[in-house]
């Protein structure tokens, strides 16, 4: 059996050493730009090696971080949430606006505080002070409803009316002897029989 041969370059091929001696200038370059490219990676692991645990930690959590944000920002209310800015992004640069200036004036924070105020009033309201206070509300929701009705709202006007008409001018006083001459007025004896049967309402609903 032979030995076996390794095989060698066509005749026509040039060889690396032509190569060279015919593009010196691009040979140059090229080794020139390698040694670039080697400074760059040899700078690259230096700043590896130097960094330590606590910068590795901290660019770790950065990139955490980062993550998460992203991951937040892939749910289904962000492009909603977007929307809606746009909808209305006049009115919430206002609100923003306002609600800085209230910070700047402190403003915000007594608002705060009155509302923490409120809350702590309201937990301390034990169960005796919310039933009186409904009841209170059920009296006054009575008392509104009685003067809602017709015949209560007619006959207050009249009594608000006349009692205008009667201050408008000053009263002379009157004896016994005017008093028996004005029970014969017709407008009198109107409102002393307006005044018995308040008397008799009156008390029957006080009994």
């Amino acid at each position: 059996m032979s030995e076996p041969t390794t095989e060698t370059a066509d005749a026509g091929d040039p060889t690396l050493e032509e190569l060279v001696a015919e593009n010196p200038d691009e040979v140059a370059r090229f080794i020139e730009r390698l040694g670039v490219v080697n400074e760059l990676l040899d700078t690259a692991d230096l700043a590896t090696a130097a960094m330590d645990d606590r910068m590795v930690q901290e660019l770790s959590g950065t990139a955490t971080n980062l993550g998460a944000a992203a991951d937040g920002l892939a749910t289904d209310e962000v492009p909603a949430l977007g929307e809606a800015t746009g909808e209305n992004a006049d009115e919430l640069a206002d609100a923003i606006e306002t609600l800085a200036r209230l910070q700047r004036s402190g403003t915000l924070d007594d608002l705060l505080a009155m509302t923490d105020l409120l809350a702590l009033a309201s937990s301390a309201m034990d169960d005796d002070m919310v039933t009186d206070l409904a009841a209170t509300g059920t009296r006054l929701g009575e008392v509104a409803d009685t003067a809602a009705d017709d015949d209560v709202a007619r006959t207050l006007g009249d009594l608000l009316e006349a009692v205008g008409e009667a201050g408008s001018e000053p009263a002379e006083p009157v004896g016994p002897v005017g008093v028996a001459k004005a029970l014969r007025d017709p407008d009198v004896k109107a409102g002393a029989g307006f005044l018995l049967t308040l008397a008799k309402a009156l008390g029957r609903t006080t009994r």
